[in-house]
């Protein structure tokens, strides 16, 4: 008799851990509350417009390894549009471009580097010494960090106020959705290290050409040929323990058996599912909630005319140094149901704490003018449509000392031998990204099955690797 996993939450962790587990043989019964896969990574058909957004822009790396293998095992790399190049406003100049060249790392992105006109000369050589200062610690050498913010890497490297506002605050916002002074600073570094430092590809950027409901959709077909089942629409209200086991999982529709248990949902959620005896003995369910969240706010624009190009070009994205909002990104056309066609720009902003409290006409103002500021040639056009998309727990906190706390798939020695657990919030070693969710679930997928594991990672160029960063 095939073996059967529950896995709660059907979000990019609980799609990844399912996929695995359909693949080592046995058969995974994904609950879901909502009634549509993706989690926070989804899309949603918007009553107003018809049209279908998604939450939030995702993006993906070439150092993303894992979320990479599972775009491949649901076959849709093919819908991921690669960037060599970042874009980076400086207005009124054109936008500048951060592009790699066949330079071995870590130098393939010096020649473009030393031509931004947003940058200092005192600015570039004070982020060269602290990206020379990350490579000699080596990968193992961030983690002597992980109690300490980013910001005081920042201070003891001296970096300018310059270097700060305009490179180093775009860059880990955006990645760790936290502000320097906030996030635990191995995090940061695992950033630049794994990121910009250790390649060419591992820097580049891809976008989904296709919204992320259907990125992620091919996932049910291949948990129901596995004898799985996809439960849309289904709240679990608690895991069953026996006193030794994980013996099920409660919902609202009856209680479902399963040899296997994976629970890929937030802390707060998990810490509502256990009950005290099981919390007691499992110590990776105890300080649930000591987890904090960071939100963030996602605005999609509907224009009559393009706005983000200029004389010379369209620009896919657009990263906007110092100020509110931290991204554009060009979504292309999309068709009204009057048949107007509108130029579609998603905006992000990331630890968008302040913005909760705004409604969506001061969201729009906001947004439009850090739009005018970036492209001047956009100035006295305004969008048709204003869409804010407002995601108040988004990720987790990877604040300094969270990684003591970020609990494991597997027991071990200790706990409910048959509960496993994944999340970005888990112990990844990643921030919480969509690449952190996938290794959580292959990982719990792994521990569970004894089958499968982690993708390695990409390592980095030799060039470099022989400077230290290895």
């Amino acid at each position: 008799m095939v073996k059967r996993v529950l896995i709660i939450g059907g979000g990019v962790a609980g799609i990844a851990a399912a996929v695995r587990v359909a693949e080592a043989g046995w058969a995974p019964i994904l609950l879901e509350t909502r009634q549509k896969l993706g989690g926070r990574a989804t899309s949603f058909e918007d009553p107003r417009t018809g049209l279908s957004f998604d939450n939030c822009q995702h993006v993906v790396m070439g150092c993303c390894s894992n979320i990479l293998d599972l775009y491949g095992r649901l076959e849709v790399l093919d819908h991921i549009e690669w960037h060599p190049e970042t874009w980076w406003a400086n207005p009124p100049r054109r936008p500048e471009r951060l592009r790699a060249t066949s330079l071995p790392a870590p130098l393939h992105f010096s020649p473009s580097f030393l031509r931004l006109r947003f940058l200092r000369i005192d600015d570039k050589i004070a982020i060269g010494q602290a990206m020379l200062a990350m490579i000699r610690m080596g990968l193992g050498g961030r983690e002597d960090w992980r109690d300490r913010s980013f910001e005081e890497f920042l201070d003891q490297t001296r970096q300018p106020a310059g270097a700060r506002e305009r490179f180093w605050e775009p860059a880990v916002v955006g990645a760790c959705n936290l502000p320097c002074r906030k996030v635990a600073a191995n995090h940061a570094m695992q950033v630049f290290q794994e990121g910009f430092l250790a390649g060419a590809w591992h820097a580049t950027v891809g976008l989904a050409t296709c919204d992320l409901r259907s990125l992620l959709k091919p996932a049910e077909a291949i948990i129901r040929r596995a004898g799985g089942s996809v439960h849309l629409g289904t709240s679990v209200r608690g895991i069953a323990y026996d006193g030794i086991r994980a013996s099920g999982v409660v919902t609202d529709r009856g209680l479902e058996h399963g040899t296997a248990i994976i629970s890929t949902v937030p802390p707060d959620r998990l810490d509502r599912l256990v009950s005290k005896p099981m919390a007691a003995v499992d110590p990776r369910l105890q300080g649930l909630d000591e987890f904090e969240t960071s939100p963030i706010l996602g605005v999609h624009l509907l224009f009559e005319q393009p706005v983000l190009r200029d004389d010379r070009r369209h620009y896919p994205h657009l990263v906007l140094p110092g100020r509110e909002t931290h991204w554009f990104f060009n979504k292309g056309e999309v068709v009204m149901e009057d048949g107007r066609t509108l130029h579609h720009v998603n905006a992000v902003i990331s630890a968008a704490d302040e913005w909760m409290a705004l409604d969506e006409a001061e969201i729009g103002r906001r947004v439009v003018a850090d739009l005018h500021w970036a492209m001047p040639a956009s100035r006295g056009l305004e969008p048709v449509v204003v869409r804010s998309i407002k995601e108040k727990r988004a990720t987790f906190s990877a604040v300094p000392g969270i990684d003591a706390r970020r609990p494991s798939a597997q027991p071990g020695g200790l706990g409910v031998p048959n509960l496993f657990l994944a999340g970005d919030w888990c112990d990844t070693g990643w921030p919480a990204t969509m690449e952190g969710a996938t290794r959580s679930g292959y990982a719990a997928a792994a521990a569970a099955t004894g089958r499968g594991g982690l993708i390695p990672d990409v390592p980095p160029g030799r060039f470099v690797a022989r400077l230290g960063l290895r």
